[in-house]
């Protein structure tokens, strides 16, 4: 397995990120950009990078917050996520800059990319979307649907999935029908696939740490659909090839 830190400059930052491509891989590779949760390039975002690494594709596992910071404090990071909110193109910036490095790699060369993410990371694939950017799949992983900047018609050109918890507190039914409003207008090609029982980062063991299952709970049956909801996207996207 290749594992290499990829540094480039992405809204006014120094990014630093991890490549990873299986060595028996042939290129050119269809790229995935996987974007981390909040608190920045963890080890669930590592993991998933490789997961899609031994898959056939060249993922980048990005940094969000610059110089590949991993944040512990809940309070720091929601004060980071804040500014992003309420300005998205900071969160496009980053995205994109992201999208260019993958892009610019040899091992991709031409090659379509998608984009999927974890909870902010989620809203950050989506938020690329949004701005336009040629990316041929979206996926947000119990992902913030809410943005200050919909999407315009026309605007989002591949594919988006969004696989949500039914019950997640951070992402109720309002947010879900406004984000299918937004969709449509948009004329995107969408689709939401809402998990019973779920609540929110249903995908990461480790958040059971948090004690707080009520509001952030592994689930794996939803973690073992969703990827398969995932990978049934790319089989879409990218013309079966994984």
């Amino acid at each position: 397995m290749i594992n290499e830190a990829l540094t480039y400059e992405a809204g006014g930052l120094s990014m630093r990120s991890v490549l990873m491509i299986d060595e028996k891989s042939a290129g050119p590779l269809p790229g995935v950009l996987v974007f981390p949760d909040a608190f920045g390039l963890g080890e669930h975002v590592l993991e998933r990078a490789e997961r899609l690494a031994k898959s056939g594709y060249a993922a980048l596992a990005c940094d969000i917050h610059g110089e590949g910071a991993l944040h512990e404090d809940f309070g720091i990071v929601m004060g980071l996520l804040g500014v992003m909110r309420d300005d998205p193109q900071r969160t496009r910036a980053r995205a994109i800059g992201a999208l260019k490095a993958l892009r610019a790699r040899p091992e991709v060369e031409g090659s379509p990319v998608a984009a999927i993410g974890f909870c902010f990371g989620g809203t950050m694939a989506l938020e690329l979307a949004r701005s336009g950017a040629d990316v041929a799949g979206v996926v947000g992983f119990h992902s913030g649907l809410a943005t200050v900047s919909p999407a315009q018609p026309g605007s989002i050109h591949g594919k988006v999935l969004v696989c949500v918890g039914a019950d997640d507190p951070q992402i109720d039914v309002e947010q879900r029908n406004a984000f299918e409003a937004e969709m449509r207008a948009a004329r995107a090609n969408w689709q939401i696939t809402v998990y019973g029982n779920a609540v929110h980062a249903f995908t990461n063991p480790a958040v059971d740490a948090l004690g707080k299952p009520e509001f952030a709970r592994y689930d794996p049956q939803a973690d073992v659909r969703s990827w398969a909801a995932m990978r049934e996207l790319f089989d879409e996207v990218f013309e079966k090839r994984r």
